[in-house]
Formats: structure tokens, sequence, C-alpha cells
């Protein structure tokens, strides 16, 4: 029951992870584009703002979720008196996880706070041009996070 609970908790991490993404990448920033830019950055810092927080605890959640039943089920195998080798879509999932966290970690501890920064002194140019790192970033990890959703589903 915990592994399947454990589970569940890892998937509905990265549906609000990757689905976010895809959201704001094919929907609201193209919506937004109707805006004046100082209106279009301000908008977009604040929605970051709250998006990233969610998807500090959904990485965080996510890995601990993952590390927690790669460790359970080595656990029952050694229990079992049997060799552990970690399958080959697991460690790729974990990799590519790990890529997707420090990518996150780049896009909201340097772009977001560069971006925040030009947002609060009206530095409209800079504000944009943050905006636009961060865009592309975040199409990288979007890629990325649709890639280990299509390993979990096709290598499982």
């Amino acid at each position: 029951m915990i592994y399947a609970v454990l589970k569940l908790l890892h998937v509905l991490s990265i549906v609000f992870w990757v689905g976010g993404m895809a959201f704001a990448h094919l929907c609201l920033r193209p919506s937004v584009q109707l805006l004046e830019p100082p209106d279009r950055l301000r908008l977009l810092q604040a929605v970051m703002k709250r998006f990233f927080a969610g998807v500090l605890l959904a990485a965080l959640l996510a890995l601990a979720t993952g590390l927690w039943m790669i460790g359970r089920v080595a656990k029952e195998s050694v229990q079992a008196g049997v060799d552990f080798a970690m399958p080959l879509d697991w460690t790729v999932m974990a990799t590519l996880g790990i890529v997707m966290i420090a990518i996150f970690g780049h896009i909201r501890f340097a772009l977001f706070k560069r971006m925040s920064r030009a947002v609060q002194a009206s530095d409209w140019p800079a504000a944009g041009a943050a905006m636009a790192s961060i865009r592309q970033w975040v199409l990288v990890n979007l890629v990325i996070g649709v890639l280990v959703i299509a390993i979990a589903l096709l290598m499982s």
C-alpha cells in the first residue's frame, strides 16, 4: 500500500510540473503577447512566482518519492536474497529527473531572480531578456519531461 501511495504522489507531482510547463508554454505565453511589455512581464512574473513555488514542492516530492521507491525495491530484493539491479528505464528516468531539477534550479534561482529584479526596477528590456531565457529553458525541461513520461509508459 505504501508503494502505491508513493507512486501516486510521484506521478501527481510530475503531472503538475510537466502539465504546468505545457500550459505556460503553449497557452499562457501566446495569450499574454496581446499585452504591452510592462503589463505582460508583471503578469508573467506573478504567475511564475506562484508556479515555481509549486514546482519546487513537486520536484522535491518527485525526487523523494522516487528515491524512496527505488530504496524500497532494493531493500526488498536484498531481504529476499536477490541482487538488486536497477532497471534501465528507472535509471534513465532518475537521471533525466535530476537534470530537470538542475534546470529548474537555474530557472528559479538565477533567471527568475534576474527577471524579478528587472521588473521591480521597471527595466523592461532586461526583464524581457530574462523571460526569453526562462522560456527557452522551460521548453527544454518540457521536452525532457515528456520524454520521461514516454519512457515510463513505453519501457515499463
